[in-house]
């Protein structure tokens, strides 16, 4: 019986000393910047119902999420709500917005071609997890509501695209990435992979992934390396006549 108890103990010691399985980082929340009294109050409503929105996306698909639901969350009224934002779609985007831009920088003081490889790896991690499953369902949800999908081209996919084609575009000055390939094309040969496995799901959005798309991508983008004209050889001597 002793023999028993002491088996028990050892096997609850082993599952209290076990580490948990880690778990996926949670959004961000957003915070105020400092204001005068007046404009504070009204940045930190403006941020409750942003953390507000990023919460209930953690559990809630964007489909069951409504206005009365993120004032509910952010005990605010509708009203206030309506004053900055328009729908429900546009306060999911530019919730998930400041999120995402917060954990995806762009390399500054670097070369092009260092700062889109760190881009597309913090892209990657990201879209493989909730905040892809998010974008996902903006994007789907954008095929029957064209408003939907006009506010994620404006309030996030314009701009962060033209920090990118920034990016390109010096890259293409220096000389690091070739001038002879359209410059939004390059910036979709960047893209494309990523949101077709985003949306199709057929293989996963992985750190492997992220290895081989940077190194296929940016040596399609590289510049071809000029070689120096070979050094012509001396001619060989002329044979001193015989004397």
């Amino acid at each position: 019986m002793a023999t028993s108890q002491v088996a028990k103990k050892k096997s609850a010691q082993r599952r209290t000393d076990t580490p948990a399985a880690p778990k996926p980082p949670a959004p961000a929340p957003v915070t105020a910047a400092r204001r005068s009294p007046g404009r504070a109050r009204s940045d930190v409503a403006r941020v409750a119902i942003l953390n507000a929105a990023l919460k209930l996306l953690e559990t809630l698909p964007l489909q069951q999420i409504t206005i009365e639901a993120i004032a509910r969350e952010a005990e605010v009224g509708k009203a206030t709500i309506y004053r900055w934002w328009p729908s429900k779609a546009s306060i999911v985007i530019d919730a998930f917005v400041q999120n995402h831009i917060a954990h995806t920088p762009m390399l500054t003081g670097t070369s092009a071609r260092e700062a889109l490889d760190r881009h597309l790896h913090l892209l990657i991690e990201q879209y493989g997890g909730w905040p892809g499953r998010l974008v996902a369902q903006i994007l789907a949800e954008g095929q029957s509501d064209p408003v939907v999908l006009r506010e994620f081209r404006e309030r996030f996919a314009y701009g962060r695209r033209a920090v990118v084609r920034e990016v390109i575009d010096e890259g293409r000055r220096r000389g690091e990435f070739r001038t002879d390939m359209d410059a939004e094309m390059q910036a979709d040969l960047l893209y494309a992979p990523i949101y077709q496995r985003l949306m199709m799901q057929h293989l996963p959005l992985d750190k492997h992934f992220a290895d081989t798309l940077s190194a296929t991508v940016l040596k399609l983008l590289a510049a071809e390396k000029t070689t120096a004209p070979a050094k012509k050889q001396p001619a060989a001597r002329a044979k001193r006549a015989a004397a």
